[in-house]
């Protein structure tokens, strides 16, 4: 035993404050959340939305090489029979399209896009949000089972005190072999029960390393004790909830974007108006012997294009109608989102507070059988109380020693899902 806790005094000292910041440096979805966010803000310009015009280059050079067999009217020129004949010629010229007019539909585009990017950014803090909260429920997690080895472990030492006095009982004839035989059994049974719990927390401490993006055989220890907050308001987090949560926030702009492509499709039903111009530089080289032989032309062009959509089978109007319905689903499942998010704020709010009585009642319980425990052994070493009187107030004590550890946690879970569904798990004082 001393031994474990010289290895642990010597472990790297893991806040849950460093560890929620580890994880926001490290974390691979938080990663993947902001380089989405990268892409949409990359995607949101001018250019993107049509603001801008389209110039394009062409450069192209022909050749050809032609057996001619000609025969002329009138015998004017004798006929003609020419083998290889080569003929080249060569276009090089760019081209502009400028949209100067389409039923406002790069506004749109350029709003959709803003919203796109407002989405990526609420999505990287959903994302954010949920990784804070699972780090803390991992970090926890250690710290529940930390505990449950120190009680199996004080378990284990009165295990062995029993066992030492049950031998020394049997070695003077004070005490039956059953006695002896049965303190060997329990103390089998309590070391078996310690092992295997430590390596529960063992598996605790790799969960969270995976969270922080880190070795999982990074070997850290944690606080020894789990703190509660019992002043918190249930109309302020619901009222911080429906402000901030970001899963209603991103709702909220996916009805947004719906509504927008409404918009867009209407403006495809305007005229749209382009700017057209373009410069061609044209040669020919002809060996043929005949027509022009060589030429060079400069050809600079310009002018405006009117393009309308005047009948596609009713396409367009059917598109519209689906898009306002679209907007309609969307605007109930905001609403469905939002009365779910209430009803479970106040389901996580009722266990809170019934956790918070359990704590109280739990914790009174365990200072009785600790005790109880004392007053048994004592009894026991006296020869007042019999092995299996003892074993029982013995195993009364850990069970309520377990209890207390359990309604602390679930406690502190329903501490940071409140946190979390209120949006206000990033908060200082509120990541203890």
């Amino acid at each position: 035993m001393l031994v474990v806790a010289t290895q642990v005094m010597a472990q790297e000292r893991l806040t849950l404050e460093k560890a929620i910041a580890i994880a926001l440096e490290n974390n691979y979805s938080i990663k993947i959340a902001e380089r989405r966010v990268d892409i949409a803000e990359n995607d949101n310009t001018l250019g993107n939305a049509g603001f801008l015009p389209t110039v394009t280059a062409v450069a192209q050079k022909n050749y050809s090489s032609s057996h001619l067999r000609q025969e002329f009217f009138n015998e004017l020129q004798p006929p003609l029979n020419r083998r290889g004949v080569n003929n080249n010629n060569s276009a090089i010229g760019p081209s502009l399209v400028w949209t100067i007019f389409d039923g406002m539909g790069m506004f749109v585009a350029q709003e959709r896009l803003q919203q796109l990017e407002e989405a990526g950014r609420t999505n990287a803090k959903i994302t954010i949000e949920n990784t804070v909260a699972d780090v803390s429920s991992a970090y926890y997690q250690i710290v529940r089972e930390s505990q449950r080895v120190r009680a199996l472990q004080n378990a284990l030492g009165i295990s062995v005190d029993r066992l030492e006095l049950a031998k020394a009982n049997y070695d003077v004839g004070a005490g039956s072999r059953v006695d002896y035989i049965n303190a060997q059994v329990d103390y089998n049974g309590d070391t078996a029960a310690y092992i295997a719990q430590v390596q529960v927390y063992n598996n605790a401490k790799i969960n969270l390393n995976t969270l922080l993006a880190r070795d999982p055989l990074n070997d850290f220890s944690v606080a020894d004790s789990i703190y509660l907050q019992t002043n918190i308001s249930i109309d302020q987090l619901r009222q911080s909830m429906l402000n901030q949560n970001p899963n209603l926030v991103f709702a909220a702009q996916q009805r947004r974007l719906a509504q927008l492509d409404i918009k867009a499709l209407t403006a495809q039903m305007y005229p749209q108006v382009d700017l057209v111009g373009g410069y061609g530089y044209n040669t020919t080289n002809n060996q043929a012997g005949f027509g022009v032989r060589s030429a060079r032309n400069d050809i600079w062009s310009y002018g405006a294009r009117v393009s309308v959509n005047i009948f596609d089978g009713f396409n367009q109007r059917r598109r519209i109608q689906n898009a306002k319905i679209n907007v309609l689903i969307n605007e109930d499942q905001e609403a469905n989102l939002r009365t779910e998010l209430v009803g479970a704020l106040q389901r996580t709010y009722n266990n809170y507070q019934n956790s918070l009585q359990l704590v109280a009642l739990e914790e009174q319980n365990f200072r009785i059988a600790r005790q109880n425990v004392d007053i048994a052994f004592e009894r026991y070493r006296v020869g007042n109380a019999t092995a299996y009187e003892f074993r029982e107030v013995q195993r009364n004590t850990v069970a309520a020693e377990t209890r207390l550890i359990e309604a602390k946690f679930n406690a502190k879970l329903a501490e940071i899902e409140l946190f979390r569904l209120s949006s206000t798990i990033l908060q200082d004082g509120t990541r203890q």
